[in-house]
């Protein structure tokens, strides 16, 4: 795991932004509190992430998912947490959904395109034949008349 506690730390930018969307204009926090707040945020993640760990345990799993994060809330008695946390997996869904959908709509689209590119070589290919065959028979009937 980490070698180090600071290892452990959320980035600075990100606490720095969370705490500044949480606290109205004007409010300077400083560098110690920060810090605080920081280690603080890490503890929590580690705390709430090894408790859905138990969660995910329990159902013979490996992999931590949504609900074992929900569980591990309620065990750590954060039920006010649930509903924002909720909706913003709810948001998060809708949000790959869409990703996905666009991602689907564009390898449709180049498909189409690559389909349509395609049939027209292929046209350009059969006109070219049509027009070498109506060539060669003018050529050889000009050969029989000579």
């Amino acid at each position: 795991m980490a070698e180090r506690p600071e290892d452990l730390n959320l980035p600075n930018a990100v606490i720095t932004r969370i705490i500044k969307e949480a606290l109205p204009d004007g409010v300077n926090v400083s560098k110690e509190a920060r810090r605080a707040i920081s280690q603080a945020a890490s503890v929590f993640v580690l705390y709430a992430t090894s408790c859905a760990n138990s969660f995910a345990l329990k159902a013979k799993r490996k992999t931590l998912n949504a609900g074992d994060v929900m569980s591990a809330m309620e065990e750590m008695e954060f039920e006010r947490f649930l509903p924002p946390l909720r909706d913003s997996l709810e948001a998060y869904k809708k949000d790959q959904k869409g990703k996905k959908e666009a991602s689907e709509l564009k390898r449709k689209d180049k498909e189409k395109k690559n389909g349509t590119e395609e049939n027209k070589s292929r046209e350009e290919d059969e006109e070219e034949h049509m027009e070498d065959e109506q060539y060669g028979e003018i050529e050889g009937e000009e050969e029989e008349e000579n």
